[in-house]
């Protein structure tokens, strides 16, 4: 295959010129970190998703273990999550003092086993939250999670950071369960570049968050330094952290947010014609889709799962890809086979099989919106010829 020097990278940010007319607007104002452009972010997004509480904090990880903390997640309790998944779910328990079970995928799929996650559930043994990860943008069987999460107590935290705007019957993914974690990376269907988005109905567990996000403090620092009245006594209530999302990034995020249900439909459209390119394919088998066909999926990810053999697999499809200018990825090496988790854990690569299994075969192809309908096909025939080649050569 020729060397294409037209290199098509897997992800790309779209930004337009209202974000940067937004970013000049807050440069011109004299405020730059977390203020008015924040506070409207918030609101903004709450109503979007449907939620009381929209917390915007400096990236989906700071948002995770803000909401353990809030959960008072700490020594001697544990927190039930995927394997597959990015490390900031699992670490945001370890920061925090508690620990980690892992809980395997269901076959053929990369979200949490509800199955699997009743048998820990039913163990005896006390959990402190459930923290389901909606990978690639697909929502987790979430009125299973949830009616778990009643019948034995323990709170569900969304890592959602993949899942905006997935919409499901019921709700947003993210807007489900005691707390939900957005992510705004720069690879995101709606991005501030770094940043992200906690959201709950839940009151107290929003005001614990909105206070430890910003060291304890008992009043904002919009408010302590804008306010025309005597404004600098506050008072350290709590030793919290540092995560707020200063303005500049926020009025990149309004704007994206206008944007939200475009960029999704486009990234329908790529997966769409990815469908029907590798649908019915030997060797090649579809990314997974939800339980019922109302159940939304964000397409944040396009994972391809690539059968193993001697002429073709995963790996060699992404050097292929590599050599004819196209960027991809993969989502997630399972945090059972990484070295930390694996050793403090005693985890063996077979101790989850499904999450396992899942891994070897997965390759994340671009799908952003810019990118175009001819890029995409240049993609799913690139693909094709690939395959074609290994199998005929």
């Amino acid at each position: 295959m020729n060397q294409n020097t037209d290199f098509l990278p897997f992800a790309r940010p779209f930004i337009g010129a209202e974000e940067e007319e937004a970013v000049l607007k807050v440069m011109r104002s004299g405020w730059l970190t977390t203020g008015v452009e924040t506070l409207a972010f918030e609101k903004e997004f709450a109503e979007f998703v449907g939620v009381k509480h929209a917390l915007a904090v400096n990236s989906a990880s700071s948002g995770l273990l803000l909401a353990l903390e809030a959960l008072k997640a700490g020594k001697n309790d544990t927190i039930i999550t995927s394997p597959y998944t990015f490390t900031s779910t699992a670490a945001s328990a370890i920061h925090l003092g508690a620990e980690v079970e892992f809980c395997d995928t269901a076959a053929g799929s990369y979200n949490l086993d509800p199955a699997k996650l009743e048998k820990l559930l039913s163990s005896g043994k006390k959990y402190k939250a459930i923290m389901v990860v909606h990978v690639g943008g697909l929502p987790c069987d979430m009125n299973a999670i949830l009616a778990l999460s009643r019948k034995f107590g323990v709170p569900v935290v969304e890592d959602a950071a993949h899942s905006f705007p997935s919409r499901l019957k019921e709700g947003f993914a993210g807007s489900l369960g005691d707390i939900g974690v957005y992510s705004f990376y720069a690879t995101k269907t709606i991005t501030t570049g770094e940043g992200g988005m906690l959201v709950s109905s839940n009151d107290e567990l929003a005001s614990r968050v909105e206070k430890m996000r910003m060291h304890g403090f008992d009043r904002a620092a919009w408010d302590r330094y804008t306010s025309k009245k005597a404004s600098w006594r506050y008072a350290v209530t709590e030793a919290g952290y540092k995560c707020n999302l200063p303005d500049i990034l926020s009025a990149i995020g309004r704007v994206q947010l206008k944007k939200a249900d475009a960029f999704l439909l486009e990234r329908k459209r790529i997966a769409s014609l990815y469908d029907e390119a590798f649908r019915d394919q030997p060797g090649l088998s579809l990314p997974p889709r939800g339980i019922l066909p109302e159940d939304g999926h964000a397409w944040h990810l396009y994972a391809l799962r690539i059968k193993y053999s001697k002429k073709m697999n995963r790996d060699i499809m992404i050097e292929e890809l590599a050599k004819a200018g196209i960027g991809s990825s993969v989502h997630f090496i399972p945090l059972h086979i990484m070295p930390y988790y694996a050793k403090r854990y005693e985890l063996s690569p077979d101790s989850f099989p499904n999450a396992l299994a899942m891994f070897e075969e997965s390759v994340s192809l671009p799908i952003w919106q810019g990118m175009g309908m001819a890029l995409a096909e240049r993609v799913a025939n690139t693909v094709l010829s690939i395959i074609n080649k290994r199998q005929t050569g």
